[in-house]
Parts: structure tokens; sequence; C-alpha cells
């Protein structure tokens, strides 16, 4: 593999706080030096970045993905093509197919299809529970030993507090936590939409916002009693927040991260039965929108995560209430964020830190940095250039995407993998 220059770009590492004009040299897969003028060396391959952002390839804590079991849905390959045109280049999955993730041999086999691709890390989670049911723990020390990042059920909440307190120990004696979807299930159970004035209109049944916010209270009760890691995913609500928020404030092992529909949707998307906004959690108010961006802006949450959930034409052709909850979320990860930082509400190194630095020192890993060392994960991308999200014109199989019909600002032009290109506009 050929050295690669890419110059005239606005590097971008959330890590450090670099935001500069300068080059970075790739070689053998990892960055070698990074300055404001770097000469090529002999032989290299250069690129003119013309003035575009140069950032660290996003990793995204959360997607779902239907092989195995659902490769009708998004396989593994085209979840990857998805992925790259992204600016993906580390996707963490999770173990809710079918079958489900809770054998160290599918989670070996997983790992492999993901390096197949050459485009993408593909790092699964562990089952919490065997088969995601909830009845029983996983063998947490074995899928440990086969790579997995950490456990969770996936889009099904861990129900039973025992159970939970029983994960929450075992994964702190395997260096790892667990990952909520944190609604009580009682409360929650065939609900299509949030309750309140909107539901009510609609004729449909409702999931109260307490349920999110009782579920997070609960765990971090038994986070403090067990002295586990419990992590919530998409949290969608205020309430839910400020739980959080108090507990990071007495030190407990507590993270969260949220997806880009619960800070730039609100409940009214659902529109006249707009299946492709049903999501689960479903859309909540503006006012719990607001306080989820404040939450990004305060650094209450971790990560922003794609919560990418492929559903094919006959899932979300069904009155609503019938329809299956998800939306694709890979493509639109990063032009989604950035309307963030067009509005104001965070700066570009801090939006770009909740999708890179950040989630990958969560899971400890090596990427998300902009730094002599450091794998030559890479996107290069232009903030300011426009596009529409088009469902049925967008990269990979799964295109139920609640943005369908949104206006983007922020366009990926390249994508790089250990160096090797992935994805060029």
């Amino acid at each position: 593999m050929l050295d690669l220059l890419i110059t005239n770009a606005r590097l971008l590492d959330p890590a450090s706080g670099l935001d500069a004009a300068g080059a970075v040299l790739v070689r053998g897969g990892a960055i070698v030096d990074v300055g404001p003028a770097l000469s090529a060396p002999e032989g290299a391959e250069t690129l003119d970045a013309g003035g575009a952002c140069l950032a660290p390839g996003l990793v995204d804590l959360r997607a779902n993905l239907g092989e195995p079991g659902a490769e009708h849905r998004e396989s593994i390959a085209s979840a990857a093509q998805a992925a790259a045109a992204g600016g993906i280049t580390t996707l963490c999955v999770l173990p809710d197919t079918d079958p489900a993730l809770d054998d160290p041999a599918l989670l070996s086999f997983m790992i492999r299809r993901g390096e197949a691709t050459g485009s993408v890390a593909l790092l699964p989670y562990g089952a919490a529970t065997a088969g995601c049911a909830g009845k029983e723990l996983a063998e947490f020390g074995l899928l440990r030993e086969a790579g997995a990042i950490a456990f969770t059920d996936g889009a099904k909440a861990i129900g039973s507090a025992r159970m939970m307190r029983v994960a929450l120990s075992y994964a702190r004696a395997f260096g790892a936590f667990v990952v909520q979807h944190p609604e009580e299930p009682s409360l929650s159970i065939g609900g299509a939409a949030t309750e309140g004035e909107l539901a009510t209109r609609l004729g449909l049944p409702g999931i109260p916002p307490a349920a999110e916010a009782m579920m997070v209270a609960r765990d971090i009760a038994l986070a403090r009693l067990t002295g586990g890691h419990v992590h919530f995913a998409h949290l969608s609500t205020g309430a839910a927040l400020e739980v959080v928020r108090a507990a990071k404030a007495e030190g407990l092992r507590v993270t969260c991260d949220t997806a880009p529909p619960y800070f730039d949707l609100n409940e009214t998307a659902i529109g006249d039965y707009r299946t492709y906004a049903k999501l689960s959690p479903p859309l909540r108010t503006e006012a719990d929108r607001q306080a989820v961006v404040a939450a990004l802006a305060d650094g209450t949450i971790d990560a922003i995560a794609s919560d990418h959930q492929p559903r094919d034409a006959d899932d979300k052709r069904l009155p609503f209430a019938q329809a299956e909850a998800g939306g694709a979320g890979l493509a639109t990860l990063l032009g989604v964020t950035l309307a963030r930082v067009h509005g104001g509400d965070l700066s570009m190194l801090a939006a770009l830190g909740l999708l890179t630095c950040r989630p990958a020192a969560l899971l400890g890993l090596p990427v998300g940095r902009l730094a002599v060392g450091a794998p030559a994960d890479l996107v290069l991308f232009h903030a300011e250039r426009g596009w529409m999200v088009e469902a049925g014109k967008l990269p990979g199989k799964a295109q139920n995407s609640p943005f369908d019909g949104r206006a983007l600002e922020g366009r990926v032009l390249g994508t790089w993998k250990a160096g090797r290109r992935v994805f060029g506009a």
C-alpha cells in the first residue's frame, strides 16, 4: 500500500482539541505525521482536500443488523456499505438477532464477517441473557473471550431487577458493562407513541415517558449496589437525563447515549400515522427534545449512536400501531449531528467527540483520534454541502429513515479504513 498524504484539510481531532488547517500522512494503515505543512514522500499518493474537514472515522456505538436471520433487511455487507458512506469505520452491533449472539462461535463469525468487508471493524455485543429472552444469564466469560465488547439484550429491556443485578456483577468481574434499553416493560408493552395529547388525538396506544426514567432509576440503584457499570441506550426524556446527571455527580459508573431522532425530531414527526417515524423509544415532546440537546451540550450524554434498526417495506406498510418500530440511521448519522452545530447548540469538536473519541474511550478502543500512531480510520466531509435524505436512494438495504425528505448540511466525501479508501463521493 502506497503512503497517502492528505493536504489542504481542516484537521479536526476532538481528543486533543485540534482544529486547524494542515495535512495528514498515512503509512501502513496508521497515521505517521500530522502538521500544518507536510511534504509527500517519494511515490506517495496525494489528495488535496480542498479545505474540507478531515476527522477520525466515526465510532457507532449501537446498530442492529439483519444478519444473522433477517439478511433481507440488512446484511453485514450492505451495512458496511452504508456505514462507509456515512463515515463510520467502527460499528458496534446488537445481539438480538435470530439466532441471538449468545454463542462464542457466532460472535467470532460476526467479527470475521466484518473483517471480510475490509471497510468496517464490526464489534459485537454479547447477549446479556440466553436468547435475549431475559430468563437466564448468558455465558459472560466465554462471550467476552470471544470478543464481546459489552453485554445487552439489545432492543429488549432486561426487565427483572434480579437478572440485571446479576448481569452487572458478572460484567464487572469481566471488565465490561451492561447496556440497557430503558423502558419499563409492563408500562410500554403494546404502546406505539408517547402517551399524551397527540397519541390520544391519533387514537394510538401510549407509552408514558415515565417508563424510561423509572427503569433508569432502578438500574442506577443496582449499579450502586453492585459497583457495576450500566450504560443506557438512546435516552429520550428530560426526566431520565436528570436521573443520570445526578448519578454521575455521585460518582457512580453510569454512562448513556442518544440517537439523532431524539435531538432532531419530536413526536409531531409521526404526523398522519407516518410509520417511518415509529421508533423505540418513541419520539417525544419538544420539551424532551430540547432536554436531550441540553444534555449533549453539558456532557451528560457520552455518545451519539445511529441506533440503526433496519426494517423492510412490509414492516412499515401497516397501520401505525401494528407497524414495526425502528429507523435506518447509518448514512444520516453525521449529517443530522452536524445540524446541531449549524444550529449553534454544539461546537464542531464537541459534536465530533460524541461520534469518535468519547465512544471509543467508553469501549477502550485505540480509534477515534487524529494523532500520530493512531489507526488511519478517517472521514473527509464538507460541513456545509447540502443533500436530501431520500428513502429508496440511501446506501445499504435499509431505507426506513425517519429523516426521509429532510435537507441536511454535511456531506461525506471520503472514508478510509486502516489507510485504504472505502468510500468516495
